[in-house]
């Protein structure tokens, strides 16, 4: 049977020992979306929304949260990340839907991946949007959520095809 690596001998949660790991160059990309009505997509995309500039504080969050990750998952390890970039896609779902397509990739050098990091730089940037346009429509959708991919590290690379 397959030890579980985040259990102690008493079968207890435990931050599983990297010291021995190889320091490697670690990337992880996940993608998020906000599913938004015409009105909210028209006051984002021409900055009419009264709190602010949607996108860039958007996109701050993100960074800020993957900085926060392990204050946010309990087993993450504090990691020195090198880069944080948080990228937005418009695509047009039906005549009054849009789908704002979010793509948060990290980058580290270190004994660990950074998938966590990137999933919660994405989930914090959809968050923000919503929270920003709530005031407008609360019928937002967020989500999916998923690691696109991840580089480095013993388990080798990850690709998830395409979506679209």
């Amino acid at each position: 049977m397959t030890e579980f690596t985040h259990f102690n001998e008493q079968g207890r949660a435990r931050m599983v020992d990297i010291s021995e790991k190889d320091v490697t160059t670690r990337t992880a990309t996940a993608v998020s979306s906000v599913q938004v009505n015409q009105e909210i997509y028209q006051k984002i995309t021409n900055k009419e929304i009264s709190k602010g500039d949607v996108l860039s504080v958007a996109q701050v969050a993100g960074i800020m949260a993957a900085k926060k990750t392990p204050d946010w998952i309990p087993m993450c390890h504090p990691l020195q990340l090198k880069g944080v970039d948080v990228n937005f896609e418009w695509k047009q779902e039906g005549e009054d839907t849009y789908q704002l397509m979010i793509d948060a990739s990290v980058k580290t050098k270190g004994s660990t991946g950074v998938e966590m990091e990137a999933l919660t730089a994405a989930s914090a940037t959809a968050l923000t949007v919503y929270d920003m346009c709530k005031a407008v429509d609360k019928g937002m959708v967020i989500g999916p959520t998923y690691l696109m991919e991840k580089k480095g590290g013993k388990s080798g690379d990850f690709y998830r095809e395409s979506k679209e």
